[in-house]
Order: structure tokens, then C-alpha cells, then sequence
């Protein structure tokens, strides 16, 4: 399996990602914009989301397309950002037509990233709104990974967080792209060690090149996890170029989850409010509906296993930032 050229869901053409933060908060902003209207769903797995508009992509719901995804920090104060994402896109004319009007559609989720020892005194209202504006703006084909974004403030056990993307095409020419923000309970590391639980599925040298370790240590299968409520949640957009129903792009979701258990040990826990969107850009029909639809799920998990791994690997230092743990570079050199 190859990557495609930018190695980022920008890779899937018809659509765009735009980061917006504020270093002081901590916290910040990441959307995933459609060219056109995009067929999505979602699926939760956490016990913990914090979520905007996810009723509207239940299968049985009437409206099918979005016009953007809006992943945030902040916890329920971040899904503010949805209305600045909305605000901007109406700006530009786009939304679902109703008579004269158009409202444009914005899912989104959130992490909670209040403790990670940013200054959250943003007065009575929170800033997230302008940020989500801010971030629809921004949105291009090439971005940044690691500490930017939704990812700026993320934390796993033991290290810093951060935002990862990854993409593949398939072998029938479709292409899967995967944004993850990963701030989880558990780790995506094994043991005290630098290996990736997700190392099987590496292209590349991505996240380092180090596979699994030549010997598992005695901890490797230790649950280790945050000892405080400093933060929880991974949540993530999958998206690909093929034609898709919402019944198919719900089952897309589901699928990609697997990445999500492959490349974070625990996950889905009571804390986390582990979330995946899936979208369709339909640029490609099915060659064989069901079939198909199997391999991009296959492939989805794998991709997402391997952008949580980069978000982490891509991580800023944390030196000099009270209330953040080690970024991996701190830890195990760049």
C-alpha cells in the first residue's frame, strides 16, 4: 500500500483542512472543509463525547450531506467553533437550501484539553467561535501536523498529543485519508519504550521507522493510563474519494474504529469520547458495492492507526510548558 502525495486526508480530492490556535489557551481548532456537499456519518465509542450535530447523521435522518467537520479543543466551550465555521461558510454562499435561505452544516466534536495548564481566562465568552471562523478560512490542501490545531493542547499517557494524518490509496485507486486528534486516556506507546503500538502498519519510517521492540518488555501489556482527568478523547475524520450512501459511509466509520484499538491501548474507555466521522467526497463509484466497501474499512483502520501515531511522533517539545508531559522528541530524540 502506498501513501498518496501529501500524505494527509488532503490527499482525498474535494476537500480542504484549516488549523486555527491560540498558544496561550492551549487549545485550537481544526476543520475539514468540502469543496461540495460530502455524504458523512459518525460513530461513537466513548462514554464521554462531547459532540455538535451528529443526530443530523444518523442513517434514518433525512439531510445527507455536510458542508464541513469541525474537530475542537476545549471541551463543551469548543463546540462553539461550529458556529464560527458556520458563520464563515455562509459568507461564502454555501449551506442547505431551504426556500430563499441556506444553512450551512457543521458537525463537530471536541477532547478536553481545560488542564493541560493553559491560561482558559477568556473572559465570559469562550473564544472558540472566532476560532472556528478562523480555522474554515485557513482551510487548504497542505497543513501542518503535530502540535497545531484541535491538537495544540492534546495529551496522551505519558506524553504530548497532538494531530496526525495519514492517507493510502487502495489497490482499485481509491484514496482514504485520515485525520485523528489524539489526546486518549490510555498510551500509543508500549511500555517506557519509543515503539508504536500501530508499528505494523507504518509506511515509510512516518513515525520513526522502529517497528515493535526486538524483545516486549514485562510492561508492555500493563494498562497504563492518565492518573489525573487531564484530558480524554481521540476523535477523527476518515474520508475518501469514493461514491458512498450514508448507510455505506456510517459502516466506513464503524470499521475505521478498528484503527483507533490498533494504535491506542486502553481506548473507548468511560473517560474518552473516542469519535469518527466518516465523509465521501463521490469522485468514484463502488466497482462492486459491498466488496469494496470492505477493503476501504480494512484500509480506513489501518490509515487512522497510522495518523495517530504521526499526531504523536509530530508533537512539538514541551520544554519550558508547565502542565504538559514530555513531547516523544523529548523523550526519545526527533
Amino acid at each position: 500500500m502506498t501513501p498518496g502525495a501529501r500524505n494527509l486526508i488532503t490527499d482525498v480530492a474535494g476537500l480542504r483542512v484549516g488549523n486555527a490556535e491560540e498558544p496561550r489557551w492551549r487549545s485550537g481548532i481544526t476543520a475539514v472543509v468540502f469543496d461540495q456537499p460530502a455524504v458523512a456519518a459518525v460513530d461513537v465509542r466513548g462514554a464521554g463525547p462531547g459532540t455538535h450535530e451528529t443526530d443530523l447523521l444518523a442513517v434514518e435522518n433525512a439531510v445527507e450531506t455536510v458542508d464541513a467537520i469541525v474537530l475542537s479543543g476545549g471541551s463543551a466551550f469548543g463546540l462553539d467553533a461550529a458556529g464560527g465555521a458556520q458563520a464563515q461558510l455562509r459568507a461564502q454562499g454555501r449551506g442547505f437550501p431551504i426556500g430563499a435561505a441556506r444553512v450551512p452544516l457543521v458537525p463537530a466534536a471536541t477532547i478536553f484539553d481545560l488542564l493541560n495548564g493553559g491560561d482558559k481566562d477568556w473572559g465570559f465568552f469562550s473564544p472558540y467561535r472566532e476560532l472556528g471562523a478562523a480555522a474554515v478560512h485557513a482551510a487548504g490542501s497542505d497543513f501542518a501536523i503535530g502540535s497545531v490545531g484541535a491538537g495544540l493542547g492534546a495529551t496522551i499517557a505519558g506524553l504530548r498529543g497532538g494531530l496526525g494524518s495519514a492517507s493510502a490509496v487502495s489497490p482499485e485507486g481509491y484514496t482514504i485519508g485520515a485525520l485523528a486528534i489524539v489526546n486518549a486516556v490510555g498510551q500509543v506507546t508500549i511500555g517506557d519504550g519509543p515503539h508504536f503500538w500501530a508499528a505494523p502498519y507504518e509506511i515509510g519510517g512516518e513515525f520513526g521507522g522502529l517497528g515493535w521492540p526486538a524483545k516486549f518488555p514485562p510492561e508492555a501489556l500493563a494498562l497504563r493510563t492518565k492518573t489525573e482527568p487531564a484530558g480524554n478523547t481521540t476523535t477523527a475524520v476518515i474520508a475518501t474519494d469514493a461514491v458512498l450512501t450514508k448507510r455505506q459511509a456510517r459502516r466506513l466509520a464503524v470499521t475505521a474504529q478498528d484503527g483507533l484499538s490498533r494504535a491506542i491501548r486502553p481506548v473507548h474507555t468511560p473517560f474518552d469520547g473516542d469519535t469518527v466521522f466518516a465523509a465521501a467526497t463521490g469522485l468514484r463509484p463502488l466497482t462492486y458495492p459491498i466488496l469494496t466497501l470492505s477493503s476501504l474499512g480494512a484500509l480506513a483502520a489501518d490509515v487512522l492507526a497510522r495518523a495517530v501515531a504521526r499526531g504523536v511522533y509530530a508533537a512539538a517539545s514541551s520544554a519550558g510548558l508547565a502542565g504538559l508531559p514530555p513531547a516523544w522528541r523529548d523523550r526519545f530524540g526527533a
